[in-house]
């Protein structure tokens, strides 16, 4: 009988080990699993580019800077992977079609479209696009004018009583729409963060330091916020984060002092392409992104 309960005490002793075995394991977190990966890919045209900005990357035609936003942004964040494909020149076409280059008007060869560096493994993307699809840079040089009592310059691009730029950025909605697609489609999981531009000139302008009219310089500013406009709906509507650069940008314009400005106007005081980002510039915009960075899709 002793040695029955004693039997009985030496399984029931071993029962409860097992118990308390289980209940360990059950309560136990799991080891965690090393987190994937960030992956980041840069879209877009010269102003995620910053040509003329020291040091040149990658093919001379496509103006990537080390010191892009891109790169400052990547810099920060310390990511696993970075995939610059920006390239001077890049219209939304050029994110699903190869693009074309030329240096000073001499073919340079061409590159594959930039949502092949979209993929599966992709956790981030930005992207600045639309400039080109509108021709904004283009339609500002044709604006200089030197005659102070010239005309103004927006009567060339009005037909009919229609403006014809802003035609062409409503034109460019559909067209970002698709681009924001084609990237949730490549990289479900991925951030993706749309730019707008910045501050160009600031009301009035400040002729003749930017030898355009007062009302042209208005009109022109008024061109990229409309474009700005646009960019932030179709962000909106196709689930990407929209990062507002003109508001800080304010006061930073071609006609701010060379300390102070982050694009430059038609004769640049820093090294960095006429009415393009400047490296402050680049710097400041990789900070005002990686303030309003999404934590998740």
């Amino acid at each position: 009988m002793q040695k029955d309960r004693r039997s009985n005490g030496r399984r029931l002793a071993a029962g409860a080990l097992a118990a308390l075995g289980l209940l360990g394991a059950a309560g136990t977190a799991p080891a965690h699993a090393e987190s994937a990966p960030e992956v980041y890919v840069a879209l877009g045209d010269s102003m995620a580019s910053g040509p003329l900005i020291p040091d040149i990357t990658g093919l001379l035609a496509c103006g990537r800077s080390t010191h892009n936003y891109g790169h400052e942004l990547a810099k920060t964040l310390g990511v696993d992977e970075y995939r610059d494909v920006t390239c001077s020149g890049a219209k939304s076409q050029h994110m699903t079609e190869p693009q074309k280059l030329s240096l000073a008007g001499v073919p340079a060869g061409e590159v594959p479209p930039q949502l092949d560096a979209v993929r599966a493994d992709t956790t981030l993307v930005t992207l600045t696009v639309g400039g080109n699809d509108a021709g904004l840079v283009g339609v500002a040089q044709d604006c200089v004018q030197l005659d102070p009592r010239g005309a103004r310059c927006q009567d060339e691009y009005t037909e009919d009583g229609v403006d014809t730029v802003a035609q062409r950025i409503e034109e460019f909605g559909p067209k970002l729409g698709a681009v924001l697609d084609g990237i949730a489609e490549r990289a479900p999981q991925a951030r993706v963060v749309v730019t707008a531009y910045g501050d160009y000139v600031k009301p009035g302008g400040c002729y003749p330091a930017v030898p355009v009219l007062p009302s042209d310089a208005d009109w022109l500013q008024g061109g990229v916020n409309h474009l700005n406009e646009v960019i932030g709906e179709q962000s909106a509507a196709h689930g990407a984060r929209y990062v507002d650069l003109f508001t800080p940008s304010r006061g930073h314009d071609a006609c701010a002092a060379p300390k102070e400005k982050w694009v430059e106007g038609f004769v640049p005081t820093d090294l960095a392409a006429p009415l393009h980002p400047n490296r402050r510039g680049e710097g400041n915009y990789a900070r005002i992104i990686n303030e309003q960075l999404p934590t998740a899709r």
